[in-house]
């Protein structure tokens, strides 16, 4: 019996474990998605809980509604990856794979700014885990005066669009509160303008103009300072907050970093076009693990999984792999 071994039944991994078990005939084809977590994120839907708009319940089903019959759904932390021996450790159990395919997701790393994890929950709060959102929510409910600071720390990060999305639907729920002359909305980005396409920079440069957001570029952010409430730059500039709202730095998985298998921030080194991993043969990587250069976002994943699934199957075949992908995301 074969082997197709899933790491992560997020979006990415979840899409591939359902196409491929229409595929791969079961008598000949075992698969195995493992996760260390029985729930799925509607992680969209994070954004929406600040404003009361969503509770954390509404963006939260059990993962097992979503796997398809004929595939093994494990339940474990994973630990480390062995390319050489093909095989997955996890911290019960080792699972050999013919082929692997890795959709380990991206997580928030607010330790690795200077200050932020030591007030996260005070003063600073995020909208990227659903406990920061649900936290985050708590902390607007009675705020009405003062100043709100999105920051975005470094690239890459999820959902390109959702800090400016946050903006946007602050001013509304300050708007409908009937505070919002009393509080400055500030977006603080890396970024040399409020977005990442030139087109859309404009259009949405001029909406955060037309709703008094201001929008200070180039930043890179070195530290936050709680006990002033103030962000500094690497080069001095100070941007003073009553409440900071972080987009910290994202991280790939740790055991992508432990198997000594991806970059210092832990994603892997992946073909853009094939989408397979560079370094290490028998291995696709799909969504936010990856170094490819789009938008992580659950989008992305559709797409991408299209081309691994096509080119999975065409070396299953023992045919070469098609660079299809080509960055698409919505």
């Amino acid at each position: 019996m074969k082997k197709l071994v899933i790491l992560g039944s997020g979006t990415g991994g979840t899409i591939i474990a359902g196409k491929m078990r229409k595929i791969l005939p079961e008598t000949q084809w075992d698969i195995t998605i493992i996760d260390r977590d029985w729930q799925h994120h509607y992680q969209p839907g994070w954004l929406f809980i600040p404003f009361g708009i969503y509770t954390a319940a509404d963006c939260v089903k059990p993962k097992v509604k979503y796997i398809p019959p004929g595939v093994n759904f494990v339940l474990d932390d994973i630990t480390a990856i062995d390319p050489t021996k093909k095989e997955v450790q996890t911290k019960r159990d080792t699972y050999p794979y013919d082929w692997l395919v890795i959709a380990t997701g991206c997580r928030i790393m607010p330790a690795e700014v200077e200050g932020m994890a030591e007030g996260m929950g005070g003063n600073i709060h995020n909208f990227y885990s659903q406990e920061g959102a649900v936290a985050l929510c708590d902390k607007l409910k009675y705020f009405d005066k003062g100043r709100v600071v999105i920051n975005i720390a470094e690239l890459p990060f999820k959902c390109p669009v959702a800090p400016l999305e946050f903006a946007f639907m602050a001013d509304w729920y300050f708007s409908v509160n009937g505070v919002r002359k009393n509080i400055e909305i500030e977006l603080v980005t890396p970024l040399g303008a409020a977005f990442t396409k030139p087109v859309a920079a404009g259009i949405l440069g001029h909406i955060c103009e037309q709703k008094n957001i201001k929008v200070t570029t180039n930043y890179q952010i070195a530290q936050v300072e709680g006990e002033k409430k103030i962000i500094k730059s690497y080069g001095g500039e100070e941007v003073p907050y009553d409440l900071l709202v972080a987009i910290p730095p994202n991280f790939g998985a740790q055991c992508i970093i432990d198997s000594g298998m991806g970059d210092p921030m832990g994603y892997m080194d992946t073909d853009h076009h094939t989408l397979k991993a560079k370094n290490f043969d028998h291995i696709y990587v799909i969504g936010d693990a990856a170094n490819v250069p789009t938008s992580k976002a659950g989008a992305v994943a559709h797409y991408e999984a299209d081309t691994i699934i096509k080119n999975l199957q065409r070396e299953i075949d023992g045919q070469p792999p098609l660079p299809d992908y080509d960055g698409h995301a919505t």
